[in-house]
């Protein structure tokens, strides 16, 4: 009876109320039709082979370079090429696997927690960061995998019975990134190649109509026989689906375990149960920041702009804002937790971390991840694309050195004065960490060349022209889209 007479009385509350109508923001900007997304999309693969993708690959290769060589130095001398001694035995190349780790995580992140939420603004975005995450883990990768020394017993790692009768010690952290990332790695490639299933099948398409039959058969053979009828579109929603429920847990649980690695020892500094949520925040944080070093400049080079309006710049920047605030209130509580723990060795190390040899590596810290996200909080930099660009940049810059600052200040100066000493990477080290930006850059264009950067059926979906209760006398809606377009795959069945 009382939810009758409130059903009764909503429309006079309202009425009274008289709620403002927000407005729906627009994610595909100057109502741009299905064809043209198709086109805008595939152009950037059927068309010539732009000079500045040549320059920034040759670029890529070379930086690249450094990575192999440093490698190939290290696998035929020995890891102590890389600087390995105390007090700081595994420092630069934890460092780095930590920052790449972070890097990827921003792909998962919009690809599954905001599919979930049932965010659309992540459709212009989602497939660029899924690749960034690929190639980040990849990038992470590199240096637990080659600091074990004898790379060539590296798979003593996973656990698979051997002769010898060794046995993994499941109680290190070390054998908990081996699955936390693997299981990472493997469910972000499916994701992210479930995801392009019906794009592929667009391009096989289209390279066929047009007689390269190489590009059509290669499509194909990716696309795994797609025809958009409604049974693939059933199929691939409810895999798309499960996959994003899989995966979201995969967000929390690969930077919680990552953090373990230093919470689970007794180094002042590091035995502390914030670091999984603050890992995990920072994680985001930076995931976010190359996200947008990524696109805004393909944005600008591509004329993406009706695609990747101002609407996901601003959500964008106001992830990072979010994230940051949440770095720099771990911060604060780092030094609270160390003051009300009553521990002197964990003061020491928290004002030696401000006040000591490293200060400067701490303060470049604070300035790239406390202050400078809140600069999102003014409209009128959210909308200055170059400022953001350069914010972004210096996200980046700043949680690299929150990863070197939590590991180098910890280690090098710990209980024992007489143990005390410095971090000085080799030459090696700083060559093959430089270089995976290469390695990164050369899979990004490859990526950026070969694949299509959006997802062109989930942007088609998007636009008023989609939606099946209005639109109908809007420009294009006649158009001939293809057959992986949602819309019309009844038409084609």
């Amino acid at each position: 009876m009382a939810h009758a007479d409130n059903a009764v009385s909503a429309p006079a509350i309202l009425q009274e109320v008289k709620p403002a109508v927000l407005p729906r923001p627009v994610l595909v900007g100057n109502n741009r039709s299905f064809h043209w997304i198709t086109e805008k999309i595939c152009g950037i693969i059927e068309g010539r082979t732009p000079a500045w993708w040549w320059w920034c690959f040759i670029v890529s290769c070379f930086m690249a370079s450094f990575t192999v060589a440093g490698i190939t130095y290290l696998v035929s001398t020995g890891v102590g090429v890389w600087g390995h001694r105390n007090p700081v035995n595994w420092g630069w190349p934890i460092v780095n696997f930590v920052f790449w780790i972070g890097i990827g995580h921003a792909g998962t992140l919009i690809s599954a927690i905001l599919c979930l939420l049932r965010q659309k603004w992540r459709t212009s975005i989602n497939r660029a960061a899924e690749a960034m995450t690929i190639f980040a883990v990849v990038c992470a990768g590199i240096f637990p995998v080659f600091h074990v020394g004898r790379v060539w017993y590296a798979w003593f790692l996973a656990p698979v019975p051997n002769s010898n009768a060794i046995w993994q010690n499941f109680r290190s952290p070390l054998e908990w990134d081996v699955f936390a990332v693997s299981t990472y790695g493997t469910v972000s490639v499916l994701f992210w190649y479930v995801g392009m299933i019906p794009d592929l099948a667009v391009l096989r398409d289209r390279f066929y109509a047009v007689g390269n039959k190489t590009r059509a058969f290669l499509y194909g053979l990716f696309a795994m026989g797609w025809r958009g009828s409604n049974r693939h579109w059933s199929n691939y929603e409810m895999a798309y689906l499960i996959l994003a429920g899989v995966a979201t847990p995969l967000v929390l649980s690969v930077h919680t375990i990552v953090s373990f690695d230093f919470a689970v020892s007794l180094i002042p500094g590091w035995h502390t149960t914030i670091f999984p949520p603050y890992f995990v925040a920072g994680a985001i944080f930076s995931g976010f920041g190359m996200v947008l070093t990524l696109m805004l400049p393909l944005r600008a080079i591509y004329h993406l702009e009706d695609l990747i309006t101002q609407y996901h710049i601003d959500c964008m920047c106001k992830i990072t804002l979010a994230t940051g605030t949440m770095v720099g209130y771990a911060y604060g509580m780092e030094f609270f937790i160390a003051w009300y723990g009553a521990n002197p060795y964990e003061g020491f190390t928290f004002i030696n971390r401000a006040f000591g040899n490293y200060a400067w590596a701490y303060w470049i810290m604070i300035s790239c991840n406390v202050i400078t996200p809140q600069f999102f909080w003014f409209k009128a930099v959210r909308q200055n694309t170059a400022l953001v660009w350069i914010l972004s940049i210096f996200v980046n810059v700043g949680m690299w050195f929150e990863r070197f600052v939590i590991i180098c200040t910890s280690l090098t100066r710990d209980f024992l004065p007489s143990s005390w000493g410095v971090l000085s990477p080799t030459i090696v080290d700083i060559f093959t960490f430089f270089g995976t930006f290469g390695v990164f850059g050369v899979l990004f264009l490859l990526f950026i060349r070969f694949l299509p950067i959006m997802p062109m059926a989930e942007l088609k979906a998007v636009t008023p022209q989609a939606d099946v209760h209005g639109g109908h006398d809007t420009p294009g809606h006649d158009e001939r889209i293809g057959l992986g377009d949602p819309v019309t795959r009844e038409a084609h069945d």
